[in-house]
């Protein structure tokens, strides 16, 4: 329904204008669609009605206006990016951002705001078992990583596939936060709660000046552990060196599993 709801509302607008219309006359649209007067909306953005009046009448208008023009509607504004599967650039953008295809015809990167599509994405961490089971039995908090996204919103779960000798996904941690600090800052704020030692800390951050600190907190163990064979099997899986976001056919199943965790 959101979505019938949200196509429904952009046909409303579009209604009103053709293909070459301005932008402006395109918030004029929708303002008129909300029921709100010129005097109104002006005295909200605390400028003058005939200064809104031209507003409304240009062509070009600096993005932090029209982000201004909406929230005095009451709306938020999303712009994305959106490369099509046969765009040979979009490959190259999903490595560089780390992110994956919407659908099978479209990858969309957003790029101002916060997408609704994407409110929330699980991710998969490839662990060493010793720090897998360290998360698991609540030990280590901090989980360590050469780069990682800082735009995760707190709460997105991180599935851990433990890696060789296990190769399974073993359980899963909520991301608290992630900071993004010098390799020194890290080791001297949260060497005890990453569980590591300074010569493998050094060695997993040589050359590196910057690293990353996910926090971790509630974590639990699967009922179950699901090995690699049957995550290839069902799901095409294949382990991450460092991380990846679940793919919407594994994040459904692993959510099952949380959920039965949880009763």
């Amino acid at each position: 329904m959101p979505s019938l709801l949200r196509r429904a509302a952009a046909k409303s607008i579009g209604d009103h204008l053709n293909d070459e219309s301005v932008l402006g006359r395109r918030m004029r649209a929708l303002r008129e669609a909300t029921g709100t007067t010129q005097e109104q909306l002006a005295s909200r953005l605390g400028i003058s009605q005939s200064a809104l009046s031209k507003l409304e009448s240009r062509a070009d208008i600096h993005v932090s206006t029209v982000r201004h023009y909406f929230e005095a509607l009451g709306a938020t504004m999303h712009i994305n990016a959106t490369f099509s599967s046969e765009n040979t650039n979009a490959f190259r953008v999903a490595s560089a951002f780390d992110v994956d295809f919407a659908d099978d015809d479209q990858l969309i990167l957003p790029i101002f705001g916060v997408d609704e599509r994407f409110p929330q994405r699980d991710v998969v961490l490839s662990i060493k078992p010793r720090y897998s089971a360290q998360i698991l039995d609540g030990k280590k908090t901090i989980e360590l990583r050469r780069r990682f996204p800082l735009n995760v919103p707190s709460g997105t779960i991180a599935y851990i596939y433990s890696t060789t000798p296990d190769r399974a996904l073993v359980g899963f941690a909520e991301i608290e936060s992630v900071t993004k600090k010098t390799v020194s800052s890290i080791w001297r704020d949260h060497r005890s709660e990453a569980c590591i030692k300074k010569d493998d800390f050094e060695n997993y951050f040589f050359g590196q000046e910057f690293g990353y600190a996910l926090r971790l907190c509630r974590a639990k163990r699967f009922n179950e552990s699901i090995e690699l064979s049957n995550l290839r099997e069902r799901f095409d899986f294949e382990p991450p060196q460092s991380f990846l976001y679940a793919k919407p056919l594994l994040r459904e199943a692993l959510r099952y599993e949380l959920s039965e965790l949880h009763h």
